[in-house]
This record gives C-alpha cells, sequence and structure tokens, in this order.
C-alpha cells in the first residue's frame, strides 16, 4: 500500500498502512515489496531486557509493546506493522552499540563465532478496524563471523557503520566481508524478515500484497 498523496492520508478502500519504526533499513525492505506506509509512526518504549529475559521472549516482547503503545494512539482505520531485532550468543543478548566501545566489545565477543539474529513481528489492527487480525512471527537466524584480529576489528570500527546496530554490526555494511555462513534470512539480519511480512500481510482481509 502506498500514501495517496504528500500528506500521507489513507486510501479510501482499505485502513492505513503504519510502520512502528523509523528505521530506514526497514523502509528500504519495505519498499522490495511494493510497500511504502502510509505513516511512519516511532513507538517509544523501554526497550530494557528483564532480569534472566530469554532473547526470544524478549524480541517478540518488544514487537507486540510496540505495536501496542502505537494502536493506542491512532483512532483511525489502520494496519500497524512493528518489529524488533536483537543479536544474541546464546542467551545473552548484545546491546545495540551508541558508541565505539561497545561495537568494539561486541564483534570481539562474535569474531570467530556462531551467533543468533532474532527478528521479531506483529501486525496489529486499529480498533476502529474490527475486520483486521492480529498476527506474528520470530524468526530466527545464524550467523558466522570469520576470526577477526584487533586491527581488522579497529577497521570495521572505522568505518561506522555499527552505529546503532545490535551487536556492533550491519549485515548490510562493511562486516559482510567477514561473515563465512548464514543460515536462514538475511533481510531477518537487518531488520525485516520479506517473506514473512508479506505472507502476515497477505494474510490480512484485502487485496494487500499479490
Amino acid at each position: 500500500m502506498t500514501a495517496s498523496g504528500p500528506s500521507g492520508t489513507e486510501s479510501a478502500s482499505r485502513p492505513a498502512f503504519v510502520l512502528a519504526s523509523a528505521s530506514p533499513r526497514r523502509l528500504d525492505l519495505l519498499a522490495q515489496l511494493g510497500l511504502t506506509p502510509d505513516r511512519v509512526f516511532p513507538a517509544d518504549i523501554d526497550e530494557t531486557p528483564a532480569r534472566d529475559e530469554a532473547p526470544r521472549l524478549y524480541v517478540r516482547r518488544m514487537a507486540v509493546e510496540k505495536a501496542a503503545v502505537v494502536v493506542r494512539q491512532i483512532e483511525t482505520p489502520a494496519l500497524v506493522l512493528a518489529a524488533d531485532t536483537v543479536v544474541a550468543l546464546g542467551r545473552r543478548i548484545l546491546p545495540k552499540a551508541e558508541d565505539r566501545d561497545t561495537a568494539r566489545t561486541c564483534l570481539r565477543l562474535l569474531s570467530g563465532r556462531r551467533h543468533t539474529v532474532l527478528t521479531a513481528l506483529q501486525c496489529r489492527p486499529s480498533s476502529s478496524w474490527p475486520e483486521g487480525q492480529t498476527a506474528e512471527r520470530v524468526v530466527e537466524t545464524a550467523v558466522t563471523f570469520a576470526r577477526m584480529t584487533d586491527r581488522q576489528i579497529e577497521d570495521l570500527l572505522d568505518k561506522g557503520d555499527w552505529q546503532g546496530k545490535a551487536g556492533g554490526y550491519a549485515l548490510q555494511g562493511h562486516a559482510a566481508g567477514f561473515i563465512r555462513a548464514l543460515s536462514g534470512s538475511a533481510s531477518a539480519v537487518i531488520g525485516l524478515p520479506l517473506f514473512e511480512t508479506a505472507q502476515l500481510l497477505r494474510g490480512q482481509p484485502g487485496r494487500w500484497l499479490l
């Protein structure tokens, strides 16, 4: 679905499509499906993991809470898509790298090891669109890094595309040259699993996607 005009006014024939994220990567991925949200409505929630919270439970909770926060603020018919992505080493959830030291710590932990990237999705209709269906998925992808020297890690950090990324790297960035294997969904690692997103939208009433 695309916006009907520059103001993002929803189409008269179906609810507005709302993305509960300001991530430019998720917008780019939606564009691969031919979708442009009518509204981009980032969810402001506390993203602190609970004590001993498992990564799969945490990422699902984040997607559910993001969708719920945005839906509560929308009075018109709408379908909200929320997503969250985490990088996990076993039960350990790695942080989003907001500074170089954090990114360095993450890359040293990931060097030469296999880790898991989990991305959770939830589609949730607003209360004024009762025909819509709440649906969700959690997509798990295994990623293996080659062993990196300290110099190689510092060179990656100099590139800067780790900023704000879970686990301190971007699959679509310079770190790709050190990823030895990936089993699962590459688009999920970037932030939005395209197959599962398309399936959720195809399951909604109306022709969201062919």
